[in-house]
C-alpha cells in the first residue's frame, strides 16, 4: 500500500487548542489492493481523509454549512485509461463554523487487472478559486489465483457490527480506514485488516497461525509488548481483523509485520507496513545513550527547537509531524534523540559530519534570509537553501529594465494585484520588473540538470518569495513573468527575464 500526504496551499499546524484558518486545505490519501474471488479479479480501494478546518464551508439554503471538493481519479497504463472517475465529495453538514473539529473520509472501489499503472489524483476545493492540486503515484497489482497471497495491510480506526450493508462493510463489520501512517500518543490501539487468498490450495482444511507484531525499522528489533496470534482455518478467502496495544510503544519508525505459518511452524506468507509513532510519554530504553552523541551537546532547548524546525525541508511527512509536536512542548532528551536518529538513519557511518554540514546551512540561512518576525529557516529562500545547498549561480536584480521591448508592448491586466506602471513607464518602450533573484543549480538529486528558482520581492520590502521554479516538485506558475513586471507583457509572451530563466542566467 502506498501513502502520501497532499498539501494544497500552505498547511498551518494545529498546536494545542488553536485551529487553522479555513482555506488551507489538506488531505491524506492512501490506497489498498484486494482480490475478489467472486469476480475473479483484483480491485483497488482508495481512501481520502480531509481535515474539515482546512476546507471552505459555505452556507446552504437551509442555514447549515457544507464543503464540497471536486475529486478526479485517473488510472492509466501507457496511453490507455483503465479507470476514470470525477465527482463532487460533499462534507457532512454542520450548523455552525465552530463545529469543524473533525475529519471526513471518502472511499472508492474499482476493479483492475494485474499490472503496473500510473494513478493521478486531483483535488479542488469548490468553495475557493484555488487551482486543483495533483499527485501521481505508481500502482502495482499482482494476484495469482492459483497460489496463496496476502492483500494489502489496511490500518483501521475502528470496527463496529454492520447494521446495514454499505461501502465500509466487511465480514459483518463496518470498518473505518485509518488514512495515515502517523500514530500520535492519543492513539493506543493499532487496528488493522487484511485478507488471505487461496491458502486452502496449500493446506487443505488444516489450521494455520496468523501472527502480527511490531518491529523497529532501523534494527529489526521486535517489540513483544505488542503481538497478536490468531488460529485460523484454511479457505479460499480468510479475512483477518486484529489489534495491537501500542500505548507503551516509544516514538520511532516501525513496521507492522504479518506472518502466516503452518502447523510445522514453516513460514508461508509475510508482509510489512511501515508507520511512525510519536509517544513522548514513553522513553526508549536506549534514550540515555543519546546524551553521549553529537546531539547531546545541545542543552539549550530553545536552540534545539530551531535545529529541529530547520530539518523540515529534508524530513518525511511523518518526521514533520513529530517535529511539530516536539517543538511545542518540553523534553530535552527526546529532542536530542530525534536529532541523532534523523541523521544516523540517513548517514549511519558519518552522521555527525553530515549534521555539522547542515548546521552551517542553518546558521547561514538565519543570518542571510531572516526578516522581521520571520526567521530565515521559514522563508522560501531559506527552505531552498537548506534543502539544496548554495546555488551554483545567482542573479540579483533590484531594478531590472528590459530595453528590448518593442514600442506599444505594454498593456494593463485586471488580474494583476500589484501596482500598475506609472506614467513615465508607460509608452517608454521598456519593461520594468520588480526586484528578483534567479538561482540556478547545475544538478539536483533525482532531477535533470540546470534547474532554476526565481524569487521576487513583490512589495519592494526586501522579503523575497518563490515565484516559480523548474525543479521537480517545486512551484511552477504559468504567467509568472507578467506578475513580475506588473502586467506590462501580453499573455503568452516571453520577455527578457523569461529568457534569463530559460537559459539559467
Amino acid at each position: 500500500m502506498k501513502r502520501l500526504v497532499i498539501l494544497l496551499l500552505a498547511i498551518v499546524s494545529i498546536c494545542g487548542s488553536s485551529a487553522v484558518a479555513q482555506g488551507n486545505m489538506s488531505a491524506v490519501f492512501s490506497y489498498s489492493t484486494f482480490y475478489s474471488s467472486q469476480q475473479g479479479t483484483p480491485y483497488v480501494e482508495t481512501y481520502l481523509s480531509f481535515d474539515a478546518w482546512t476546507v471552505h464551508f459555505a452556507q446552504q439554503d437551509n442555514g447549515a454549512y457544507r464543503a464540497t471538493v471536486e475529486v478526479s481519479i485517473i488510472v492509466q497504463q501507457g496511453d490507455s485509461i483503465c479507470f476514470f472517475k470525477k465527482y463532487d465529495l460533499n462534507s457532512p453538514s454542520v450548523g455552525s463554523l465552530d463545529e469543524l473539529d473533525f475529519n471526513f473520509i471518502d472511499l472508492q472501489r474499482f476493479p483492475l487487472k494485474n499490472g503496473i499503472y500510473d494513478l493521478r489524483l486531483s483535488l479542488r476545493d469548490k468553495g475557493t478559486e484555488d487551482a486543483p492540486a495533483e499527485v501521481e503515484e505508481k500502482l502495482a497489482i499482482y494476484y495469482d489465483n492459483t497460489h496463496p497471497a496476502l492483500s494489502s495491510l489496511q490500518m483501521m480506526s475502528a470496527a463496529t457490527p454492520t447494521q446495514h450493508e454499505n461501502l465500509f462493510s466487511r465480514g459483518g463489520y463496518d470498518m473505518e480506514p485509518y488514512v495515515s501512517d502517523f500514530f500520535p500518543e492519543q492513539v493506543e490501539q493499532l487496528n488493522f485488516y487484511y485478507e488471505i487468498y487461496n491458502i486452502d490450495r496449500e493446506l487443505g482444511r488444516k489450521p494455520f497461525l496468523a501472527t502480527a507484531y511490531i518491529e523497529q525499522q532501523e534494527t529489526g528489533t521486535r517489540y513483544d509488548v505488542a503481538i497478536s496470534r490468531l488460529r485460523k482455518y484454511s479457505a479460499a478467502m480468510v479475512p483477518v481483523y486484529a489489534s495491537l496495544d501500542i500505548k507503551d510503544l516509544p516514538s520511532g519508525n516501525f513496521n507492522l509485520v504479518v506472518e502466516l505459518r503452518n502447523s510445522e511452524n514453516q513460514l508461508m506468507l509475510y508482509k510489512k507496513l511501515p508507520f511512525f509513532r510519536s509517544n513522548p510519554g514513553v522513553k526508549d530504553l536506549e534514550m540515555s545513550d543519546f546524551a553521549n552523541t553529537f546531539a547531546g551537546v545541545y542543552n539549550d532547548e530553545g536552540q534545539l527547537n530551531v535545529y529541529l524546525d530547520a530539518l523540515y525541508p529534508l524530513a518525511s511527512k511523518y518526521e514533520r509531524q513529530v517535529v511539530d509536536d516536539l517543538i511545542h512542548r518540553q523534553g530535552l532528551e527526546e529532542k536530542q534523540a530525534f536529532l541523532y536518529r534523523f541523521w544516523h538513519e540517513r548517514y549511519p557511518l558519518n552522521a555527525e559530519t553530515e549534521w555539522l554540514k547542515y548546521k552551517e546551512r542553518i546558521d547561514y540561512v538565519q543570518v542571510r534570509f531572516s526578516y522581521p518576525h520571520t526567521p530565515g529557516i521559514h522563508t522560501d529562500c531559506g527552505r531552498v537553501y537548506l534543502k539544496y545547498g548554495p546555488p551554483d549561480f545567482v542573479r540579483d536584480e533590484k531594478n531590472f529594465v528590459s530595453t528590448h521591448a518593442p514600442s506599444g508592448l505594454h498593456q494593463e491586466s485586471t488580474d494583476i494585484t500589484t501596482r500598475a506602471p506609472d506614467e513615465e513607464e508607460r509608452g517608454s518602450g521598456h519593461i520594468y520588473y520588480l526586484p528578483y533573484q534567479l538561482w540556478r543549480y547545475n544538478k539536483l538529486p533525482n532531477d535533470d540538470p540546470d534547474r532554476v528558482f526565481l524569487f521576487w520581492d513583490e512589495q519592494r520590502s526586501g522579503y523575497y518569495k518563490l515565484l516559480t521554479s523548474s525543479a521537480r516538485g517545486e512551484v511552477r506558475e504559468s504567467g509568472w513573468e507578467r506578475r513580475l513586471c506588473r502586467g506590462q507583457l501580453p499573455e503568452n509572451t516571453v520577455g527578457e527575464v523569461g529568457q534569463q530563466y530559460n537559459r539559467g542566467y
